[in-house]
């Protein structure tokens, strides 16, 4: 936990409530270039605008670890999907099915929107989710889609509040939007989408089973076992 002091020990970030002034401010942050942790429906996250020249960097930067992944995008709703992915029939049935909620549809990205490459570490595809939370919400529908990714310094337990986000992170962020402890549990669910035959990368909030039962009701080929 030496690291986590060694952040701590830096200028704190400011701590506003997670309620409408809050999350105008975390807009307002948002807005300037700055990053944000915020509360999601598992556990903290940590974000910034699409378009803030190096924001993606400064998201690894701040967690100390290496732009090895991939980082995903929280949207507003599943319109916003269309603005990033190609959403074919299967992607637009799940995310209709079961968005808001645990469940990330990685899809091809639009070959006419221009994505940081350290976002997507160079893929085709972009990672994208309706979380079940209304504050990434409002921010993605202030800002755009939100590249977030988790609020702790890389090898250690992810936070899962205000306090346990500024002893990790301290100055590497510009403001904790403060929704009190995490609910935790599980990961999302990952669901591959670029090919004809959805298949699973990582089972997690949504039970595979219920995934693989609605593709197979609209008739839908798939490979989730």
């Amino acid at each position: 936990m030496t690291v986590a002091r060694e952040a701590s020990s830096a200028a704190a970030p400011r701590v506003v409530p997670d309620d409408d002034g809050g999350r105008e401010a975390a807009v307002a942050v948002l807005r300037a270039g700055g990053i944000v942790a915020l509360p999601t429906d598992t556990v903290y996250g940590i974000g910034c605008a699409l378009d803030t020249p190096g924001g993606i960097e400064r998201l690894f930067a701040a967690k100390r670890r290496p732009p090895d992944r991939a980082v995903m995008l929280l949207l507003a709703d599943p319109a916003q999907a269309r603005e990033i992915g190609m959403i074919g029939e299967a992607a637009a049935l799940l995310a209709e099915t079961i968005w808001p909620g645990g469940l990330t549809l990685v899809v091809p990205r639009r070959p006419d929107v221009s994505l940081p490459a350290a976002l997507t570490g160079g893929a085709p595809t972009i990672g994208l989710r309706v979380p079940d939370h209304p504050a990434p919400r409002a921010l993605a529908r202030g800002v755009g889609p939100l590249p977030t990714t988790s609020a702790n310094l890389s090898g250690e337990p992810e936070a899962r509040d205000a306090g346990g986000i500024v002893a990790q992170l301290g100055s590497s962020i510009d403001l904790v939007l403060d929704g009190g402890t995490a609910g935790g549990g599980p990961a999302s669910t990952v669901i591959d989408c670029t090919t004809d035959r959805p298949r699973v990368l990582r089972a997690g909030a949504i039970p595979v089973d219920r995934v693989a039962a609605i593709l197979a009701g609209a008739g839908i080929a798939h490979e989730i076992a």
